[in-house]
């Protein structure tokens, strides 16, 4: 085979390359699941099929004609291109890839397929076996997803012998409590509480950040646990019916919180019924299940159960009372039984009372002390993005609330916001997503919420603001202090003209690449 043409091969398989890293970006932000990619590529399908079309004609062309100089500066120039391309989708991407180890192994399957490929080409050295090779570089996406099908028997493999030997470990402290918490929201909020709490008495091990998968809760154990370990505190996240008995398969727990059912994840949930039902699957492990009355939808599910209730009504069996929320914080009282508990916190909100009032629950029944649970209280400090106050631009105050916003949280934060009295309160939103069909209906009530309680909007996305400008039309919001911006650092350099020391900003929600539109 022609040397310039064995250079062309190259060039087009590194550019195929380049070309497939946002893919598999967008392959690992939706949880590696190869249908909810084929969602986001939905999109993406036309302008890459029209693109690779005339480029592969063009080289095709060339080929025919045993024009190899210009089909060297054409695939030479394609690989440029494509590799300028992915350096600056990664430089702009809100959530970068993540080289994980299995990212990597896929990674490397893909490149082993294409150098199979290009040396076969070469060697065989026929006009129509190149033209397929050309073709599918022209549309890398397609060993992309072959590469992570193929990838995904090894990875199963490789989850299992993680999961097995998770469960030896957990076998092996005997003594060791197991507690797990699910929700639609309020998880990683509730644990952290807990974990702070608990540890005051006891050696605590729990799964860092929104580690809420198998491999997330298998990874901890592995990892983190030691024989020292007295309880383990799991957080179990579900997108689907029996996601949450897989992971109580792998930790069963003695004790289990669940902090809210709502309508979260409702694109792959379908209804608040199968959220309720997989919530609830934590009750076929333990019975010893606390559930947060506040939540409609968990207290209506809870009466099928025995289970232990929290709240801020005396119909709960541990509840709060005589709360007071400030923009320094909240104090109340926590009543269980013939015991109750003044707290105070530097926590804002009033989804972090409840939070508390749950962990506080728990925390009696393993009998820490009253004074140990106030000490503890007294020094809790924010989860990161949720609801986290911050000294921000100019001299203004941030209430950081961008991760993953729901629709409880989302009106707590607007709440919160509205509470800074005499500063001018700006809000900052994409919106909330994964509520299929409710999803206007949530966005619309919201922007309601959120127009009520701010004096300028700052919505990203033009699609995703069509919810937030119908809220704030019908509560008649000045709408010369709506601002429709493609991207948050575009709603950052706005913010820079609006900020000072008596400007209070919200940041509610901060979507990943795949969802900004």
């Amino acid at each position: 085979m022609n040397i310039l043409l064995i250079l062309s091969l190259l060039f087009l398989m590194l550019g195929a390359i380049f070309s497939s890293v946002k893919h598999i970006q967008m392959f690992q932000q939706n949880s590696y699941f190869l249908k909810r990619y084929f969602k986001w590529f939905k999109g993406q399908l036309k302008p890459l099929f029209f693109m690779g079309l005339i480029v592969f004609a063009a080289e095709v062309l060339f080929l025919a004609l045993k024009m190899y100089i210009p089909l060297l500066i054409l695939s030479l120039t394609e690989c440029v291109i494509r590799f300028l391309i992915c350096i600056n989708v990664q430089k702009k991407a809100i959530k970068k890839l993540v080289f994980t180890k299995r990212i990597k192994r896929l990674i490397t399957a893909l490149s082993l397929i294409y150098i199979i490929l290009v040396t076969v080409t070469a060697a065989v050295n026929n006009i129509y076996l190149t033209s397929v090779f050309i073709f599918i570089c022209s549309y890398s996406f397609i060993f992309t997803v072959l590469s992570a099908f193929l990838m995904s028997f090894t990875e199963k493999a490789i989850t299992n012998n993680y999961i097995k030997n998770a469960k030896k470990s957990l076998k092996s402290i005997p003594d060791l409590k197991i507690i797990a918490i699910t929700g639609s929201y309020g998880k990683t909020s509730s644990k952290f509480i807990l974990k702070r709490i608990l540890s005051e008495k006891y050696n605590v091990v729990a799964t860092p950040e929104s580690f809420n998968t198998p491999m997330g809760i298998v990874r901890t154990v592995n990892e983190h646990l030691t024989p020292s370990a007295e309880i383990f505190i799991a957080e179990m996240g579900a997108k689907n019916i029996g996601d949450i008995k897989e992971l109580c398969e792998i930790a069963k727990p003695d004790i289990a919180i669940i902090t809210a059912v709502g309508p979260q994840h409702l694109e792959t949930f379908k209804t608040i019924k199968n959220v309720q039902k997989t919530k609830f699957e934590l009750c076929e492990y333990t019975q010893n299940v606390y559930v947060n009355f506040n939540s409609k939808y968990a207290r209506e599910k809870a009466a099928e159960y025995v289970t232990h209730s929290f709240g801020t009504t005396d119909d709960c069996e541990t509840y709060a009372k005589n709360i007071k929320v400030g923009i320094h914080g909240t104090e109340f009282d926590v009543v269980f039984y013939d015991k109750q508990i003044h707290l105070t916190t530097s926590l804002l909100g009033m989804h972090n009372v409840i939070n508390i009032v749950g962990a506080v629950a728990v925390a009696l029944s393993l009998d820490v002390s009253e004074n140990q649970i106030k000490h503890a209280v007294a020094l809790l400090k924010p989860t990161e993005h949720r609801l986290e106050k911050k000294s921000f631009l100019n001299g203004s105050i941030l209430l950081d609330d961008s991760y993953n916003s729901n629709p409880e949280g989302s009106v707590e934060a607007a709440n919160v916001l509205g509470s800074f009295k005499n500063k001018t309160k700006i809000a900052v939103t994409p919106g909330m997503v994964e509520l299929g069909d409710k999803e206007y209906e949530l966005n619309y009530n919201f922007g309601v919420n959120l127009a009520e309680n701010s004096d300028i909007l700052i919505l990203v996305g033009k699609e995703r603001s069509k919810p937030f400008l119908s809220a704030a039309k019908s509560v008649n919001f000045n709408e010369d202090n709506i601002f429709v911006v493609n991207s948050f650092k575009e709603a950052y350099s706005k913010l820079t003209g609006l900020c000072n020391k008596n400007t209070v900003v919200l940041f509610e929600n901060d979507l990943p690449d795949n969802y900004v539109k």
